[in-house]
């Protein structure tokens, strides 16, 4: 993938490796603790190979089509839709990746969730990564993904903690409190109504699964994310990861209000 960048410079500025080598590692870990998540709930999985085989899967507000991608290397078909600007790159990734596998597995469209929604029963596993936040309204998504799941179906979220203290203050100083908003669509002609950066906390992403009929898995929780860059410069990043895992294995203020990322899954009820 950074040879990639060299190639589309054009996700410099979104990836950000190819910046301050200072922030690399700090970076580079973050990076990989979501894909192995991701690895973890739909590569690993018992009767891998069947499984995979069989499964259906959406990615909503696929944005580049990293995971796609990452899962059509592990020969898993998956379905990717994005309202993001640089939805034309997706097809250039396309090409760059298919000398390593078949990324003809990964499909994509630019569509509005609320415009085209699924066929029921449609879909075992939703992947919203950076997106919850920004699905507005919240509860006619989920809704949405609801229906879209068969019996049993998953959601995987990996989202910004809500609770993380810094953040809270970054994004305050970025948004106020105007957590919802509308913005023009040039491809789509349309107005559309989008989370600001309207970021939760565990317990209230709770509350809205729960009101939606779904139930959060307990022991999908992780929470990822917690030293900061200046850190890395006097510990090695594998130290300081297993350090973070152990932090985030138990319940505190450490882990509900100093950690960046968070990841859960979701099981249709």
């Amino acid at each position: 993938m950074l040879k990639e960048l060299e190639v589309h410079t054009e996700m410099q500025p979104y990836y950000k490796f190819l910046g301050k080598r200072s922030s690399w590692h700090f970076r580079r870990n973050y990076f990989l603790q979501r894909l192995r998540y991701i690895k973890k709930c739909l590569v690993d999985a018992p009767d891998a190979d069947q499984y995979r085989k069989d499964l259906s899967i959406w990615d909503c507000g696929c944005g580049y089509g990293t995971t796609c991608i990452f899962l059509a290397l592990n020969s898993i078909k998956t379905y990717g839709t994005t309202l993001e600007f640089y939805f034309e790159t997706v097809q250039k990734r396309k090409e760059y990746w298919s000398k390593y596998g078949d990324t003809s597995l990964f499909t994509c469209t630019y569509e509005n969730l609320f415009d085209n929604r699924p066929a029921p029963a449609s879909y075992d596993w939703i992947i919203v990564q950076d997106t919850l936040h920004h699905l507005e309204p919240i509860d006619e998504a989920l809704q949405i993904f609801h229906e879209s799941l068969k019996k049993g179906g998953k959601i995987l979220s990996i989202e910004e903690n809500g609770n993380n203290i810094i953040q809270c203050i970054k994004l305050y100083k970025y948004r106020g409190n105007k957590r919802i908003i509308t913005f023009w669509d040039e491809k789509l002609q349309k107005d559309i109504l989008i989370g600001n950066e309207n970021i939760r906390s565990l317990s209230t992403w709770q509350r809205l699964f729960e009101k939606n009929k779904f139930h959060l898995l307990s022991d999908s929780v992780q929470y990822v994310r917690y030293f900061l860059p200046f850190q890395y410069r006097y510990a090695s990043p594998e130290h300081l990861l297993q350090k973070e895992e152990l932090i985030q294995s138990k319940p505190g203020l450490r882990r509900e209000y100093f950690f960046f990322g968070l990841n859960f899954v979701a099981e249709k009820r």
